[in-house]
């Protein structure tokens, strides 16, 4: 463009010649002033062999992007981290909850659990009671029934059973005892024959059968299997009975000594005792 074009103004447009005429002037010999000393200058003047280069803002940029992307970068890491974290303790309170209520339900069965055997023994040792109270009623009514026919046989009442121990059987009547005694502890078992669980009168056929003596199988027949003995007459070997003769409830095995051995319930299996324990109704002698 000329340097005499004509330049826009945003002045208004009406203007004075006077001040258009004074501005091209002073525009005119500005230029020429310059073309004057461009002239005037060395005729050889040296090329340029380096060229500086002015700093730029893109590396200034570039590092700023860097820099941004490595703290997005960053957060993300951490952010995914934090919801590790919380993930785990989530699943460690799930697990301790699950773990807290599982021992809950054990110790509720626990206490269930012991509360049920608590009341197996009470009913067990109740219904113990009732079997001695019951004997004892069978025998008070079987006393009274039939008087005192086996005391006077004997000249007294009041006499004791035969203290002869177990240690001095011989023959079949020590196989019978030492059968007996052998069982003891092990368990009772309604219809029980064996070879760990017994029944009252399981055990007294089981006895008898190691001397080869077939009995009945239950109690009243095994009541009347041979010739009726007072209890002050007793032998070992002898077959006690609870209840009348034929009609017995419970039988049992004397081994001498005052004791003998039977297969009492299922709470107490199969024991050792005194005729003071449970006094029998009468006995029998197979042997």
């Amino acid at each position: 463009m000329s340097h005499t074009a004509h330049i826009p103004s945003h002045r208004k447009p009406r203007q004075r010649a006077s001040k258009s005429a004074l501005r091209a002037g002073v525009a005119g010999g500005f230029l020429s002033t310059i073309a004057v000393a461009g002239a005037a200058g060395p005729a050889q003047a040296e090329p340029v062999t380096q060229t500086i280069e002015m700093p730029t803002i893109a590396s200034n940029f570039s590092a700023a992007a860097a820099a941004s992307a490595q703290a997005t970068q960053q957060l993300a890491l951490d952010i995914e981290k934090q919801a590790d974290q919380d993930a785990a303790a989530a699943k460690a309170a799930k697990d301790a909850k699950k773990a807290h209520a599982e021992a809950v339900r054990k110790d509720e069965a626990k206490k269930k659990a012991e509360a049920a055997e608590k009341k197996a023994k009470a009913e067990a040792k109740a219904k113990e009671r009732a079997e001695r109270a019951s004997r004892s009623t069978e025998r008070t009514t079987l006393s009274a029934s039939t008087g005192s026919s086996g005391s006077s046989s004997s000249g007294s009442s009041a006499s004791a059973p035969s203290s002869s121990s177990s240690s001095n059987v011989s023959g079949s009547a020590a196989s019978i005892v030492a059968f007996a005694k052998a069982q003891v502890g092990d368990a009772y078992v309604s219809g029980g024959t064996g070879p760990n669980a017994w029944d009252c009168s399981g055990l007294v056929q089981a006895a008898y059968r190691t001397a080869n003596i077939d009995l009945p199988r239950v109690s009243q027949a095994q009541s009347t299997a041979g010739t009726q003995v007072s209890l002050d007459n007793l032998q070992p070997g002898d077959i006690l009975y609870w209840g009348g003769a034929g009609s017995a409830y419970h039988v049992a095995i004397y081994i001498g000594g005052g004791q003998f051995v039977g297969a009492q319930n299922s709470s107490t299996g199969t024991v050792q005792r005194s005729m003071d324990y449970d006094r029998p109704t009468g006995a029998v002698r197979v042997l």
